[in-house]
């Protein structure tokens, strides 16, 4: 992919073209992170405060029993957003989707474990072992370079 900048003193508004054969996935993730005006913040609860999390500091986010928590350095955190809409938010080059119900961050892993037939073991630098499901097992290979 080519990227170029042109620089208009005439220019009042940034405009982005893009000039392609065919639109597949690859434009379409472009044009939906150029169309992206979410708000890229995380907020955790814990003990009636809300703190705004920092992504280097996530180990973890899954879901259990109808709620969405977050596993941080400064302790675990629950969010008020679906896992879904977390992952939107995370940087997809640094977090994973390991399974329906969790997401890792690639920079806090110790370790894979591919002894286990069908699965992945994942230990975190924090000592929270978890496992991925079989639905993305290829896909965790494939980021892995495996």
């Amino acid at each position: 992919m080519k990227i170029e900048v042109q620089i208009d003193l005439m220019c009042t508004e940034p405009k982005i073209i893009i000039i392609t054969n065919e639109v597949g996935d690859e434009i379409n993730a472009i044009i939906k992170k150029l169309e992206d005006v979410q708000p890229k913040i995380i907020a955790g609860f814990k003990n009636d405060t809300v703190q705004v999390l920092e992504p280097n500091d996530i180990f973890r986010v899954y879901a259990s029993s109808g709620k969405v928590f977050v596993e941080t350095s400064n302790g675990d955190y629950t969010l008020n957003l679906r896992l879904y809409e977390v992952e939107q938010r995370l940087d997809n080059r640094l977090f994973l989707r390991i399974s329906n119900s969790e997401i890792i961050n690639l920079k806090k892993v110790k370790d894979f474990d591919l002894s286990f037939t069908g699965t992945i073991c994942v230990s975190l630098l924090n000592g929270t072992i978890t496992y991925a499901s079989r639905r993305y097992v290829s896909k965790i290979k494939k980021v892995l370079g495996i």
